[in-house]
């Protein structure tokens, strides 16, 4: 007769199996590397399991392009999303401001639906051809037959289906969300037309998407998950004081179930930064960004606070610069800097990004144009409140958010997102016995 034996186990390294290492997490399924090499040249790399192979190996081309021509062209990309879509002004048959409604009603509206179906076109329209000019005749251009193959298998990976995960990996910063594939690469699998058949063009819309950049980040590992997840609202007090947008109740969403904290200063936020145990699973920015120079450099997108004093990715580096890879700062970092505008001669937006990477953040979400600050609101409400859960992936919660102003709403201000590493980031919660069983149940 058998007999079941009673085990209390007391060591559990592996966590019940519910947590593992970073190194052995999914790879994505399509990676793209451009590597900035001697002599001002760009080497793209592609593979992944989701890429038609080429003999077990990688594909892997020299661009014609300078590095110097594919930022112009990113900054181009941006500051013509800002123009033609956030600033369009409906005008009148005698060129005057049209009656009747606000003055630029893709910067006040959420839901553009009743906006005219032929002007909404005609913006995405001259989008999408920016965008995937960008890609295929910009960064991929050219008459070399060795680029050209290059680019179909790229087009090929990334037009065969939706819902990939896709990283670009390089220290070229360009808004790939925003980025589009040609309409003969994109199979047409349901009659649509107006605004809704250009969608599918966006990267952002089909993919979730994050961009990477730098060597090992996150040397010091995956922490312990909390009960309770840390989360901090950095403001500007000043920001919508009229209460116009729904940063209240993205505030109330922060604060719920979570252990909360507010700062509205920069003095605040550089004494938390220079606290070696600071330990918070999510901050969130909701202030005024702007670019400010840096020498021969491009210019470096610069925060502000209630106080109005500039922090930027300096000021993370100088408070983080002592603390090691046992650090428990290990954040999920969502920079919605309202009016964070393109200047004259391009901006890094990842900049402030990257310090935040290299201090220990494990993703940054942000908007890469001059964001009205309605949809930010809208944006940073649906986004957290799914984050928040902690049932999705920072990736996946982009992807959907994305897609659901596209598609529900046809607001395409959602592609203008976009991750600094983070893709498979989660807010996790560590499961706690109840008390009369034992049992473990989730938090």
């Amino acid at each position: 007769m058998s007999t079941e034996l009673r085990v209390r186990i007391v060591q559990d390294p592996s966590n019940g199996f519910r947590t593992l290492p970073d190194e052995l997490t999914q790879g994505p399924d399509i990676t793209v590397c451009l590597d900035v090499l001697a002599g001002d040249r760009i080497r793209a790399r592609l593979y992944g399991p989701a890429v038609p192979s080429l003999y077990g190996t990688e594909h892997r081309v020299d661009l014609s392009v300078r590095p110097a021509e594919v930022r112009e062209g990113a900054a181009r990309l941006c500051r013509l999303w800002k123009e033609l879509l956030v600033d369009h002004q409906p005008l009148a048959t005698d060129g005057r401001p049209a009656p009747g409604g606000p003055e630029r009603p893709y910067a006040a509206l959420v839901d553009l639906r009743d906006r005219p179906t032929g002007e909404l076109y005609d913006i995405v329209d001259e989008l999408a051809l920016v965008g995937s000019e960008l890609l295929f005749g910009t960064l991929l251009g050219g008459n070399d037959p060795r680029v050209e193959r290059f680019r179909d298998y790229l087009a090929e990976a990334l037009a065969a289906r939706e819902g990939l995960r896709v990283r670009f990996d390089s220290e070229l910063h360009v808004p790939w969300p925003m980025v589009c594939l040609r309409p003969e690469d994109v199979p047409v699998t349901r009659p649509v037309s107006g605004p809704d058949a250009l969608f599918p063009l966006f990267l952002g819309h089909r993919h979730q998407i994050e961009q990477t950049g730098g060597a090992y980040p996150w040397l010091g590992g995956r922490r312990e998950a909390p009960a309770v997840p840390s989360v901090s609202l950095n403001h500007d007090t000043r920001v919508d004081r009229k209460g116009l947008t729904r940063a209240a109740e993205v505030a109330a969403v922060l604060a719920k179930d979570t252990s909360f904290v507010e700062r509205t200063t920069r003095a605040e936020l550089v004494r938390a930064l220079a606290d070696g145990g600071l330990c918070e699973q999510l901050m969130y920015f909701w202030c005024h960004g702007h670019f400010v120079s840096n020498g021969s450099q491009p210019a470096i997108l610069a925060l502000k606070l209630t106080d109005q004093t500039t922090i930027d990715a300096q000021t993370v580096r100088e408070r983080r610069r002592g603390f090691g890879d046992d650090s428990p700062f290990q954040p999920f970092v969502v920079l919605n800097a309202c009016h964070a505008g393109i200047p004259e001669g391009g901006g890094d937006l990842a900049f402030l990004g990257r310090a935040l990477i290299h201090a220990g953040a494990r993703g940054v979400l942000g908007p890469q144009i001059e964001m009205p600050q309605v949809f930010a609101a809208e944006y940073a409400l649906e986004f957290l409140s799914r984050y928040l859960r902690g049932a999705e992936t920072a990736g996946s919660v982009a992807h959907a958010v994305a897609r659901r102003f596209a598609d529900e709403l046809r607001n395409p201000l959602g592609f203008a997102y976009a991750l600094h590493c983070g893709m498979d980031t989660r807010l996790e919660r560590a499961a706690l016995p109840t008390a009369d069983t034992g049992q473990e149940v989730a938090v």
